[in-house]
């Protein structure tokens, strides 16, 4: 076993979104949270889609009393009192069932507290899983994790909504990135799909930032180098499913100026259904299945890029 460690600033953080529901993200999630506690490492895994809640269901575990959505509506200020085990060791989970449907995602405030509480527990990774689309509260923890993954089926539906996805976390990372008001101001009205501005890329939005103020438009640069989203395509059937993954890099750097590295991808395995009726992750409960070896060598890439950042 891994040495454990404590990093000064805090653990490192990955979350995995998608543009759109039923990609498999949360399957991924339950996987990569039990292989890289597999590997050693102190992991928390917290489900934030308080609308649709199951990582808890993939892990195995039984609803708990007490979970994410308590810490939404501010009835806990603790993360560490919500977290409950897992039959995986170095494994523990915070979930988010029973959460108040009609306010269910945290406003802004309570989202950077969340934030700032995630920073302050004890382990060494915390696997943020993501709800779908791109509400305030998804793209924040994709924009702000140290790892950022985007999990894509490889269908037309699912790509043009993780194009829309990543282009509102670009956007939304400019937000925060930038310090003059009327340059915030400016990327606020570009993510408007519709805007007047003519926008329509992050790359589009360069030239009219440093018409504003070259030094931001300098930040602006620094942010995009910077931000290196990665892709994982997730129940491949073919070679050109394969090829996917390269496609969508290729198109993410070109239109949005980022480069977005290709992670893996994950086989279309009917075990994995059987993993899911037996309430076990298929990484621990079959790990010889393709879908298993697929996510090890994800798993173990991450853990790579992670140990070096």
């Amino acid at each position: 076993m891994k040495e454990r460690r404590r990093y000064p600033r805090g653990p490192r953080t990955i979350a995995l979104a998608g543009g759109k529901g039923g990609v498999g993200k949360t399957f991924i999630s339950a996987n990569l949270a039990v292989a890289i506690a597999e590997a050693g490492f102190r992991v928390i895994a917290i489900d934030t889609d308080l609308e649709g809640a199951n990582l808890h269901t993939w892990l195995g575990v039984r609803e708990s009393s007490n979970t994410l959505a308590d810490f939404v509506s501010g009835r806990e200020d603790s993360l560490e009192s919500l977290l409950v085990g897992t039959d995986f060791e170095n494994l523990r989970l915070i979930p988010a069932t029973q959460g108040h449907l009609t306010h269910a995602q945290p406003g802004s405030e309570r989202r950077q507290k969340l934030l700032k509480a995630v920073q302050n527990l004890d382990c060494d990774l915390v696997i943020l899983d993501c709800g779908a689309g791109t509400h305030a509260s998804n793209v924040d923890y994709f924009s702000v994790s140290d790892v950022a993954i985007l999990i894509i089926r490889p269908e037309p539906t699912s790509v043009e909504n993780a194009y829309n996805f990543l282009r509102s976390a670009i956007f939304r990372k400019m937000e925060l990135a930038m310090l003059k008001p009327e340059v915030q101001a400016c990327v606020r009205e570009a993510m408007d799909q519709r805007n007047d501005l003519g926008v329509r890329t992050p790359a589009n939005l360069h030239p009219l930032v440093r018409s504003i103020d070259p030094q931001e438009a300098r930040r602006f640069n620094k942010v995009l180098r910077d931000f290196s989203p990665q892709i994982i395509i997730n129940e491949v059937l073919t070679a050109e499913d394969v090829r996917l993954g390269f496609s969508i890099s290729e198109v993410c750097k070109r239109f949005f100026g980022v480069d977005a590295d290709y992670l893996g991808y994950i086989s279309n395995d009917e075990k994995i259904r059987q993993a899911l009726r037996k309430g076990a992750p298929i990484v621990a409960s079959m790990p010889e299945a393709d879908a298993s070896i697929y996510l090890n060598r994800v798993a173990r890439k991450l853990l790579k890029q992670i140990e070096w950042r």
